[in-house]
């Protein structure tokens, strides 16, 4: 008999714990005690350890809180009316609250006609089990690393001899067992919450101001808490209303991936804000991933969008190739010249141009949307283009949830798509040619005044021709020449001058004698912000303004 005590509890062992799920394990245990030990079994968890907190100590005194969390019975106990799954319990006055208060097991030999009412939850309950032939009661508490995380009870009937001191003995080394392995879960829903709640934290809180552009963006965490922390995404607004989307996977998981993923997310959107080529940006952030502690490897993708020519500049660090869906819904994947991933150290990187037509769709993406345990990635690959290809645009949002490999998704994925519209008219971003010479500041203010006066915002021209003045005299002076003027009209009203010269200007404090020197501080002054960043051919530099009330004629 104690031989088969063991070799059964040895069972319990390799059959109850098989996934780190705690509603799964407390079911596995259920399971495994129906009907080899009883008839009927149901484990109730405190709403702490639900919650992922920790368990009540052995000698605490406070008042516990239990959820029913999985219960199993045999077709004849069927018709039972024990406490719901997910429901918070009432053990006031029961019998399995002394596991609870005491930490004790009880055991109900032969229920008297008084204790169908200590035992069940209702009357209703009781006159069930009595009907159905319940004679016999267990309860025992389920204690792990000296921590109460809720109680087991089983009953017994028909024709099942009454449970007995040892049967009791046999439930309390189960149910120690079993603790453990609701402890591990619990333990690492706990650390999954966290990594998941850091992983969030890290990435935007809302979208940006995207002229030209209807972005969402998608984040699902993985099943298992080894795959957290690697997945990112970004969109930044970049001067003239252009756009930046990026998404990007640190080959790593886990705290020190969330950590790196944290801090290239950081990079990527300093070096945006410089530097609108993304092929450069991602050379750089390949240097600064050089720097990061473990020798990270991500992968990443930048795809810059430019509301004046509809079109995309698109660079890739080792990143699954985008998708494009036209109007019609049909998918086709991006050819994008694949990189190295950032941190290997083999740059450069290139860059491709690609025209959006109206109603088209960008869908960018982690390996998480697709991959699966079985398949080659080129597989995988055409699996998501035919899936994309299928489906309604309005819900590709799902495939964060669902993935497109057989079986289930299991690591994190993010799913960005951007639609391409009009600005908001036809008129709301203009881009003019200026003449390399002398005339360009003269032709710069005529064009802007001109432009304001159609959209009704007189009460900004006499700001914004000084602001045009300077920034045109400044790439002439420094800049070989201005190239284009672009004007725009969005949350803000913003001027844009190029040029090809290599050097971005800042504000230099002037001395008294100095002729020049405060055309910068002029435009600090006068406008809401002011940046500058390089362009392939050089650079551009642009001010913004508020549309207020007076603004407008």
């Amino acid at each position: 008999m104690l031989r088969d005590h063991l070799a059964w509890l040895n069972e319990a062992s390799s059959r109850i714990g098989t996934t780190l799920d705690l509603e799964r394990t407390a079911q596995e245990l259920v399971e495994f005690t129906v009907p080899r030990l009883a008839d009927g079994a149901a484990i109730d968890l405190l709403e702490s350890v639900l919650r992922g907190e920790e368990g009540a100590p052995v000698n605490s005194t406070q008042p516990t809180v239990t959820r029913a969390i999985a219960v199993a019975a045999v077709d004849a106990l069927a018709n039972l009316e024990p406490d719901p799954v997910g429901e918070i319990s009432d053990y006031q006055e029961r019998a399995v609250d002394r596991c609870l208060t005491e930490r004790e097991p009880v055991l109900i030999a032969r229920l008297g006609a008084d204790d169908y009412i200590r035992v069940a939850a209702t009357p209703r309950a009781a006159a069930l089990l009595r009907d159905a032939g319940v004679h016999s009661y267990l309860a025992v508490p389920l204690v792990s690393r000296g921590v109460l995380l809720g109680a087991a009870d089983f009953i017994r009937s028909g024709s099942t001899p009454p449970f007995t001191d040892t049967d009791l003995a046999l439930a309390m080394q189960l149910a120690s067992r079993a603790a453990v392995f609701l402890d591990n879960a619990r333990l690492y829903g706990q650390e999954r919450e966290r990594l998941v709640a850091l992983q969030r934290s890290m990435l935007p809180r809302a979208m940006p101001s995207t002229p030209g552009l209807d972005v969402a963006a998608h984040y699902a965490p993985p099943t298992e808490t080894s795959g957290v922390g690697g997945d990112w995404y970004d969109v930044v607004a970049l001067p003239g209303g252009r756009s930046a989307l990026i998404v990007g996977d640190v080959m790593n998981h886990g705290l020190s991936a969330a950590a790196t993923m944290g801090r290239l997310r950081t990079v990527a959107r300093t070096l945006m804000a410089l530097d609108i080529a993304p092929e450069r940006a991602l050379a750089r952030m390949d240097l600064a991933a050089r720097d990061l502690d473990d020798d990270q490897v991500a992968t990443c993708l930048c795809a810059v969008y430019d509301p004046a020519t509809r079109e995309y500049t698109l660079a890739s660090a080792g990143h699954p190739p985008p998708l494009l869906v036209d109007a019609a819904g049909r998918a086709t994947h991006v050819d994008v010249p694949p990189g190295a991933p950032l941190g290997t150290g083999v740059i450069p990187y290139t860059s491709v141009r690609l025209p959006a037509p109206a109603g088209s769709r960008l869908v960018l993406y982690t390996d998480g949307l697709f991959k699966n345990r079985t398949d080659d990635v080129d597989a995988q690959l055409e699996r998501l283009r035919e899936t994309v290809s299928r489906m309604d645009p309005t819900l590709l949002s799902t495939l964060v949830s669902s993935g497109t490999g057989p079986g289930t998704r299991f690591d994190e994925a993010v799913l960005l798509t951007a639609t391409g519209r009009p600005v908001s008219g036809a008129a709301d971003i203009v881009v003019w040619e200026l003449p390399p010479d002398a005339r360009a500041a003269s032709v710069a203010r005529r064009l802007v005044r001109e432009q304001l006066d159609r959209w009704n915002l007189g009460g900004l021209v006499d700001t914004t021709e000084l602001v045009v003045s300077e920034l045109v005299g400044n790439a002439l002076r420094y800049g070989g020449g201005p190239g284009q003027l672009r004007l725009l009209r969005h949350d803000r009203v913003t001027v844009e001058v190029t040029d090809t010269g290599a050097d971005l200007p800042h504000i230099q404090p002037p001395t008294l004698s100095d002729e020049g020197g405060r055309g910068l501080q002029l435009i600090n002054m006068l406008c809401r912000r002011w940046g500058s960043c390089r362009t392939p051919t050089g650079k551009l530099v642009w001010a913004e303004q508020d549309i207020t009330v007076s603004a407008a004629d």
